[in-house]
């Protein structure tokens, strides 16, 4: 019995192919919206915890506090200082501490100048070591890293091997000016998940303070801790000497003090207000959906109320006719649900290959999450369902007399 409903309800809805396909519009917007947006929103986690995923869970970041936009350094009330670093090695539970300096500057290559970030490495060979460590780098694409006595040479980041913009392929030996200082390339970071670090030049530190003409200026101190579980503890008091040092009140300090649980916090909170956002966005657009399945289900029962009248004259029960339009409202639903779930599924990985494209490497992976798309494709179901009740009911109830007379 209930493969005939099934065979009566599809038979029905091919009938009215035009207005059924009209009908279920709203259905799998709504789906594809859910679809696409979810799975690029995991996307774009994957990707932006991949930008911390050079973070070390013993490791806090110290960095200035801006006033407004520009390299980092640039635009800060006051600034990190040595001082700044002797204060924080004398707190208690810190192990290392490591002063960075990190700057917008010139890179000319092939007579052609370009813009980008340059960071410092340091000289001394343990402080060196733990820096490569914190970026996660292991090994190098090409050439080596740098080491003490490396004056006037250069790691570039492995985005500059793929390159196009300078019209010349970079390599080993070759020469680059850094704000009109030459140096010679000496190798090429291995390909890194932060896809920043692959558009980064590194430097020497006496190298970084003569091409930027700095002095006694640090942009970011790392600073690593004897014991990670002590973590919080130790920022509280590194922000507790670090204010009182500069008598700032609470709340108003010119620096940061950030733990890399902090970091991802901040990161999943932006990312669960951004589903949230899509999931209202794709709510409306279910809803708006299922009130054009319910206003075609009534408009149906007019219709076909002869059609009802015959039904019921030939012996067929409220029941029969109930399950004929409610099968046939949960069809337009499951139907909207599975163009929609391919529809979603097709534009997630159009827009993470156009992104990967975009930015180099495979930062976006959009995985093909079945109980996502079982899930979507089962709730429109049931969506297309709930919409078709009251219709459903109101053709079971009608008079058979008066059905046959219309």
């Amino acid at each position: 019995m209930l493969k005939d409903f099934f065979k009566l309800s599809f038979g029905n809805l091919r009938h009215r192919g035009l207005r059924s396909w009209l009908t279920i519009i709203g259905i799998f917007i709504g789906i594809a919206a859910v679809v696409s947006l979810i799975s690029l929103g995991a996307g774009l986690r994957t990707a932006v915890m991949g930008q911390f995923g050079t973070l070390s869970v013993d490791t806090l970041t110290i960095q200035n506090k801006g006033t407004g936009f520009g390299p980092p350094g640039s635009t800060v009330v006051e600034k990190l200082t040595d001082k700044d670093v002797r204060i924080i090695e004398g707190v208690t539970g810190v192990d290392k501490v490591i002063s960075r300096i990190i700057r917008v500057g010139s890179l000319e290559y092939n007579g052609i100048a370009g813009f980008g970030y340059s960071a410092d490495i340091p000289e001394d060979k343990e402080d060196r070591e733990f820096v490569y460590e914190n970026l996660d780098f292991k090994e190098t694409a090409e050439g080596r890293f740098l080491e003490s006595g490396d004056d006037g040479k250069v790691l570039l980041g492995n985005g500059f091997l793929e390159s196009t913009d300078f019209k010349k392929e970079f390599s080993v030996g070759k020469k680059v000016k850094i704000n009109g200082y030459e140096f010679e390339i000496i190798g090429f970071a291995e390909k890194s998940s932060n896809f920043q670090l692959n558009n980064i030049v590194f430097l020497l530190t006496s190298d970084m303070e003569k091409v930027m003409g700095i002095e006694d200026e640090i942009d970011m101190i790392l600073v690593q801790v004897q014991d990670k579980d002590r973590i919080a503890d130790v920022a509280s008091e590194l922000e507790r000497k670090l204010r009182n040092d500069r008598k700032e009140d609470l709340g108003e300090e010119t620096f940061t003090v950030e733990t890399p649980i902090q970091a991802l916090d901040s990161v999943n909170t932006i990312l669960d207000i951004i589903n949230l956002i899509v999931i209202g966005i794709a709510g409306i657009s279910l809803f708006v959906g299922g009130v054009g399945i319910a206003n075609t289900m009534y408009t149906s029962v007019v219709e076909r109320t002869r059609e009802i009248g015959i039904m019921k004259a030939v012996g067929a029960k409220n029941s029969a006719i109930t399950w004929i339009f409610l099968i046939e409202a949960g069809l337009l639903g499951l139907v909207g649900g599975v163009v929609g779930a391919a529809i979603g599924l097709s534009v997630a990985l159009g827009i993470a290959s156009v992104a990967n494209s975009a930015l180099g490497g495979a930062l976006f992976i959009v995985d093909i999450d079945y109980m996502l798309l079982l899930g979507a494709v089962g709730f429109s179901f049931c969506v297309g369902v709930i919409s078709g009740v009251l219709p459903a009911i109101q053709a079971s109830k009608l008079n058979v007399v008066e059905a046959l007379r219309s």
